[in-house]
């Protein structure tokens, strides 16, 4: 029996001894892994200052390129403002061309007298002096007629001369002279026109009245004239001198039914070379009055400024 019991208690022994075995080993494996789990710094939510300041300065230029472009558009008012000003602007532009209209208006107290004289003149142009026109250009060659033109012009010399001396221009003047020179003698008294075909020097046709609107005389009321057509005061009135002191026709031509023969013809040559002319400015015009009054006084006036 007492062996018995020393082997049990042997047994139970190692056993219990083997039961207790795995402390240790457990201790180790805690031990094992407290050690490689190192602590790790938490990350701070919270930035610095330097940070904060960085971001800030970088969301900066986004803000300030998105009010720089909110300011270099227009916005509605002020789009709606412009428009308004250029409204106004040209508001104001057609009120100076209308306010230049009323300066240039003709004066006209006859229009009464004007305008039946105008008709009096058509009935004489269209009904007697075309056709005549007309018959005297089918007998006669272009080449005569243009030669009767040029004598014409060429006779008219004086009137020319003394008009542009008395505007003061000696260049013209002087130009004219040659004209006379060459075409009276050259030409065969005009007929022919050397001075312009072989030199160049074009008549520079000069009257009183432009002479006397180079000075600053006003036009005057427009005044529309038998056989001669529109006028204006001052124009008619320097009819006067330019035919009886410095056109030839008068002097040399003595007789008034031979000075009435050289006007028919000087001005049926004239016409020959115009015909179909007037109809179509009567044609085109709504008024055929006011619209031949302006033209003149246009025309008139151009020919002073030059």
């Amino acid at each position: 029996m007492p062996a018995f019991y020393r082997l049990v208690s042997k047994d139970i022994l190692i056993n219990q001894s083997f039961k207790f075995l795995w402390i240790p080993f457990l201790v180790m494996l805690l031990n094992t892994g407290c050690s490689s789990n190192t602590t790790q710094p938490t990350p701070n939510l919270i930035p610095s200052q330097e940070e904060s300041t960085v971001q800030i300065n970088q969301s900066k230029p986004k803000e300030s390129g998105i009010i720089e472009e909110q300011e270099q558009q227009p916005s509605q008012n002020d789009i709606a403002q412009d428009e308004e000003v250029d409204d106004f602007e040209e508001f104001d532009e057609f009120e100076e061309e209308f306010g230049d209209a009323e300066e240039n208006q003709v004066w006209d107290p006859l229009g009464g007298y004007n305008r039946v004289m105008t008709s009096f003149n058509d009935v004489l142009l269209l009904w007697i002096l075309e056709p005549v026109a007309k018959c005297y250009r089918w007998i006669l060659p272009e080449f005569i007629r243009r030669g009767i033109a040029n004598m014409f012009t060429n006779i008219l010399y004086p009137v020319r001369l003394v008009n542009n001396l008395l505007q003061l221009k000696f260049k013209n003047a002087g130009e004219e002279t040659i004209r006379f020179v060459t075409n009276s003698t050259v030409g065969i008294l005009g007929f022919w026109d050397p001075a312009k075909e072989w030199g160049g020097f074009e008549a520079h046709d000069e009257d009183f009245g432009q002479t006397l609107g180079f000075y600053g005389v006003g036009p005057g009321p427009h005044f529309v004239l038998p056989f001669f057509g529109p006028r204006n005061l001052r124009d008619a009135l320097s009819m006067y001198p330019d035919t009886y002191y410095f056109d030839p026709k008068t002097e040399y031509v003595e007789g008034i039914e031979r000075q009435v023969a050289v006007f028919v013809l000087e001005n049926v040559n004239k016409t020959s070379f115009r015909i179909g002319e007037y109809e179509s400015l009567k044609r085109d015009a709504i008024d055929f009055y006011p619209f031949l009054r302006d033209s003149y006084e246009q025309m008139r006036q151009k020919e002073i400024e030059e």
